[in-house]
């Protein structure tokens, strides 16, 4: 046998096998390890860029550390950059022992490529891009839900109150949602302390929950997808044209209808958002008298979907 012997029923591989084997394979995995960093260094660069042309200037503070960050700098001068990398550094060696290494060398990556274009963009701008501090705390909040977004969906994370999230929870009996928005909800709160301004307090606010919808809106918009469960006479006419005019798998199930007394062939689809339209029609076109159900489905994971991330 070719580059390989077989000891005790276990086959053993010489490196030039093993090249062919898996080599366009580990190619294919550092390109998109490589795609994935571009994304979420972007992600990372568009954050920044939010908090630096518009709410830094306009002196209005989020959630998060860089929220904590801004205040400081608001108080002292002292820089956001560098103020995000001590705090971050001190939550990770914090939190050494409850998160795997993966997650810590994500989250050194992120907060250090945040800092890094906060103090980048240090004097760029001197005033708000836009005049109106509501405009501003909109603009801010949705561009930096985009770019978080992206840095998510690319397996990338800033680090901040994530971990400080995950150390609470592990002692106390609280969702790592509620910690984060009492987190923000103080901070934002603490802006008085500086400014004694409720006005900035307000749009902390503004930008607080609007960050959270625009995320919540893009990340399940993104993965959103629908099961379809078909009762039809003509269930292999609809699972043929669903499998070549949308592309997704269908599987075919036997039934019996309980009243008829006859089997039926029940058809099972998980498609996209985008794909809702067109099996909708299929079907339509194909059995008007089709029984049809279709649900929600939270999360879908396999070929064609989202992959495992844990």
């Amino acid at each position: 046998m070719n580059n390989a012997k077989i000891f005790g029923g276990i086959k053993k591989f010489s490196l030039p096998s093993l090249y062919n084997l898996y080599g366009m394979n580990i190619g294919l995995l550092i390109k998109q390890h490589a795609k994935n960093y571009v994304f979420i260094t972007f992600g990372l660069f568009l954050y920044a860029f939010a908090w630096s042309a518009f709410l830094i200037p306009s002196q209005i503070t989020g959630g998060g550390v860089s929220g904590i960050a801004a205040l400081i700098y608001f108080a002292s001068g002292f820089p956001t950059g560098i103020s995000i990398i001590i705090i971050n550094t001190v939550l990770v060696l914090a939190a050494s022992k409850i998160i795997d290494l993966k997650f810590a060398l994500n989250s050194v990556f992120g907060f250090v490529g945040i800092a890094a274009f906060f103090m980048l963009m240090d004097g760029w701008f001197e005033k708000p891009l836009v005049d109106d501090a509501f405009m501003c705390s909109l603009i801010a909040a949705g561009l930096s839900a985009f770019a978080t977004s992206i840095t998510f969906v690319n397996g990338g994370n800033t680090g901040g109150v994530d971990i400080v999230a995950l150390m609470i929870t592990k002692r106390k009996n609280i969702s790592p949602g509620k910690v984060i928005l009492y987190h923000d909800l103080i901070v934002i709160a603490s802006s008085f302390l500086i400014f004694h301004s409720v006005e900035k307090i307000v749009y902390g606010y503004v930008v607080m929950f609007v960050f959270s919808y625009v995320l919540d809106q893009l990340l399940d918009g993104r993965r959103q997808s629908y099961q379809f469960t078909v009762f039809s006479r003509h269930s292999n006419e609809i699972a043929a044209r669903i499998s070549s005019e949308v592309g997704r798998g269908v599987t075919l199930v036997d039934g019996h209808g309980y009243y008829s007394k006859q089997p039926i062939e029940v058809i099972i689809v998980i498609a996209r958002k985008m794909d809702y339209s067109k099996i909708m029609k299929i079907i339509d076109e194909t059995d008007t008298h089709a029984f049809i159900s279709v649900a929600k489905v939270a999360g879908v994971f396999g070929e064609n979907f989202e992959k495992i991330r844990y």
